[in-house]
């Protein structure tokens, strides 16, 4: 399990790592009632579907408590849900997203605790192999937008340099319904770069990503160069 928080403010990206067995309650996953976990950070609802979702989560002198509403139905990622990553047939996932989901808790950081509101996303994507032997990594965006739509777009990258051709998005209209993009309807520019100074990885400095069959031109820049995980 990953968690990690971005202060803004104070200029700095906290990040943390849990491995755990699946034995003797430290680690698990059920679905009635949801519950997902290692150790004590966990992503717990209860009986039933549609309700409040709690989120725990603390490391360090890092900590978020989130309650989580969701307020669109979920996204079927792909081909009702099946998202094609490569040519083979095990090159796929199942994946949904929850696009719009209202958060509302507490973030402590250096021991200051702060009660937030705000909005969240969930990706669950699970499959049984990995990228296809000429993909190198992938770009991957999920974007809320004002106007209550969403955009999800991934970009595959292959070790000429290329894009690959099972790269997709979605477009989530405010009504919930879904458009499927394929390579071609959407583009992810990448400008300037930044070079992390502890692993010498060298990242983009911001992006532009553009759908022009829905007249979406989109500058995204992160609010904090380093958030290398």
């Amino acid at each position: 399990a990953h968690f990690a928080l971005t202060d803004v403010a104070g200029r700095t990206h906290h990040s943390f790592e849990k491995l755990a067995r699946g034995a003797a309650g430290i680690a698990g996953a059920q679905a009635e009632p949801y519950r997902v976990w290692l150790e004590d950070w966990s992503v717990e609802g209860a009986t039933g579907s549609g309700g409040p979702v709690a989120l725990t989560a603390d490391a360090e002198d890092v900590a978020l408590q989130l309650t989580l509403v969701n307020q669109k139905p979920p996204a079927l990622q792909g081909d009702r849900g099946y998202s094609r990553k490569g040519p083979e047939p095990g090159n796929a996932s199942y994946y949904y997203s929850l696009t719009r989901i209202a958060a509302e808790g507490t973030v402590t950081v250096r021991g200051q605790t702060f009660a937030v509101t705000g909005l969240a996303w969930m990706d669950h994507e699970f499959s049984t192999s990995a990228l296809g032997p000429e993909q190198v990594g992938w770009d991957w965006f999920s974007i809320q937008l004002d106007d209550q739509t969403e955009l999800m777009v991934f970009q595959l990258r292959r070790a000429d340099g290329s894009v690959d051709a099972f790269s997709s998005g979605t477009l989530i209209a405010v009504d919930s319904a879904t458009r499927t993009l394929g390579p071609a309807d959407f583009t992810i520019t990448p400008a300037g770069e930044w070079r992390s100074p502890r692993s010498g990885g060298i990242y983009p400095a911001a992006w532009t990503v553009a759908v022009p069959s829905a007249e979406l031109t989109l500058e995204v820049t992160p609010l904090l160069a380093d958030q290398e995980m």
